[in-house]
């Protein structure tokens, strides 16, 4: 009887740990999840939202190396990503992409314009309506510069309220770590109450 109760112990074990292995696995190279903290994406996510970020879709990271192999495809402009933030590489952001390597970006009185083209952003929102001059801050006007190859420049949709690549600069592509797609909970603090109606509304 004793040997039986130690065998069961052992196959609890053995399934135990091997669920945080396949568990691991998964987070390290195919999903992982993710809490919104704060309001830089609204109205696109909101704070307290809980979302899945897709790890595989721009390849899987060679371990202890910046190399990835099996790519489907390159982050695009309007993906919305989930990055390591360049100046604190141990926090992560997330952020639309809104130039890609060789597009030029300009932003006058916080309009955006892509290669000389304003660009229609039904998804961003402003909350101030003063404008800030180019030679005080770059929020509101941004004269042209070029994505560098291997880079993006990426902002938050709540374009008043983000600290992003106006601010810090380009994203390196080494640093993302995949692309937000589906909401899986959302929390509202101030109500004390689940958003119901948020929960498997896919990102875009």
């Amino acid at each position: 009887m004793k040997k039986q109760t130690q065998n069961k112990l052992l196959e609890y074990i053995k399934a135990i740990a091997f669920a945080l292995i396949l568990a691991l696995f998964i987070r390290a190279y195919f999903v992982q999840a993710f809490k919104i903290p704060s309001g830089s994406m609204i109205p696109t996510l909101l704070i307290g939202d809980h979302l899945l970020v897709n790890k595989f879709l721009y390849g899987t990271e060679i371990p202890f190396t910046d190399d990835k192999i099996l790519i489907l495809r390159n982050p695009q402009r309007g993906d919305i990503v989930v990055f390591k933030y360049p100046l604190e590489p141990d926090r992560d952001f997330i952020k639309r992409i809104i130039a890609v390597e060789g597009d030029t970006i300009e932003i006058r009185n916080k309009n955006v314009f892509l290669n000389g083209e304003k660009i229609n952003e039904p998804y961003i929102q402003h909350t101030d309506i003063y404008i800030i001059p180019v030679d005080r801050e770059r929020r509101d006007n941004l004269l042209p510069i070029t994505v560098p190859a291997g880079k993006y420049f990426v902002m938050g949709d709540n374009r008043d309220q983000s600290f992003d690549s106006r601010y810090w600069g380009f994203l390196d592509a080494k640093d993302i770590k995949g692309k937000a797609f589906i909401l899986y909970w959302s929390w509202d603090n101030i109500e004390k109450m689940p958003r119901l109606n948020r929960i498997g509304n896919l990102i875009n």
